[in-house]
């Protein structure tokens, strides 16, 4: 599972509304990610940050990405770790949880990323310790943990 030195691209666009002044910090902060395999997902400002209308509720903003992110890489890692060792996965879902804090230079940072994830194995299921190490090493070889400061933990959840 070596990723190499492979470059991974995402595409940022926003564009002012005619009737939006800008310099008067009323303008949408609704935007796109476009992918390299052509998806194209709608961004925003959190409601958090920045009160509607301009931020839009309904797209995904950046501090969400950033959840899904870190659950979506411990998921691939936990499945190629799990067919690994020979247990067969039949069903994973993760309720991750990022909570916004100040770090230890006091700006405003996502501090600790949660993962829940609640894995259902086809056949004999592996024991609490068995499950607690493939998740141990799933976490440790995932990239995208290995690759933020803010703490990231697993909380496995009973299926």
């Amino acid at each position: 599972m070596a990723a190499g030195n492979a470059t991974y691209t995402a595409q940022t666009r926003w564009l002012r509304q005619p009737d939006e002044a800008f310099t008067d910090n009323r303008y949408s902060r609704r935007h796109e990610w476009a992918f390299d395999g052509g998806v194209v997902v709608p961004g925003s400002s959190s409601v958090h940050s920045v009160r509607l209308p301009f931020s839009d509720p309904s797209a995904v903003d950046p501090e969400e990405a950033l959840v899904a992110a870190a659950s979506s890489c411990h998921l691939l890692t936990f499945l190629y770790v799990a067919a690994k060792a020979g247990w067969i996965v039949d069903r994973y879902a993760d309720d991750a949880v990022g909570v916004m804090g100040r770090n230890e230079q006091g700006r405003q940072s996502i501090t600790r990323i949660t993962l829940r994830p609640a894995v259902h194995f086809g056949g004999r299921a592996p024991s609490a310790e068995e499950l607690e190490q493939l998740h141990h090493a799933a976490h440790e070889q995932c990239y995208i943990a290995n690759s933020i400061k803010s703490e990231i933990v697993c909380e496995p959840q009973t299926a």
